[in-house]
């Protein structure tokens, strides 16, 4: 929460600093017709955490013919809270280490987002497993999945 704030604080003084001509008024995406709240799980939420694993065992096993399955994560940490600004929909970036079945640790790139859900119910989790990106959707190594 400090950091959100932290990032509202430089966004705002951003925008007073900025010369008249380019100035622009920020309206927060919480302020706004479709409103949001502002509030977006933490990157180790379980749920999250839950989600990607159980799309990435579908993915693979569906569309691969692959038995890989995440077993388990560790080092998570965000990288980055609404990084495009107070104005965007509230999103957090966020990486982790996952340990696959087959023994193999990758690096996973996922990015949270509010009401981004099936038919904007929910939170949105979007995600990209290093080196088993096979269709290169986030090419160059999952980085178009980060900030």
């Amino acid at each position: 929460m400090k950091r959100l704030l932290h990032s509202a604080l430089a966004a705002t003084m951003l925008v007073a600093t900025a010369g008249a001509a380019s100035a622009r008024i920020v309206t927060p995406a919480e302020k706004r017709f479709f409103s949001y709240s502002g509030e977006v799980p933490p990157c180790g939420d379980p749920d999250v955490l839950s989600t990607i694993t159980d799309r990435f065992a579908q993915t693979e096993s569906e569309y691969w013919d692959s038995h890989l399955q995440i077993i388990t994560y560790d080092r998570v940490r965000s990288i980055g809270i609404r990084p495009w600004g107070l104005d965007h929909i509230p999103r957090t970036f966020c990486m982790a280490r996952a340990v696959l079945s087959d023994h193999s640790v990758h690096e996973v790139s996922y990015s949270i987002g509010e009401n981004l859900g099936f038919s904007s119910f929910g939170d949105g989790v979007t995600w990209c497993v290093a080196g088993l990106d096979r269709e290169y959707a986030y090419a160059p190594n999952c980085k178009d999945a980060r900030p």
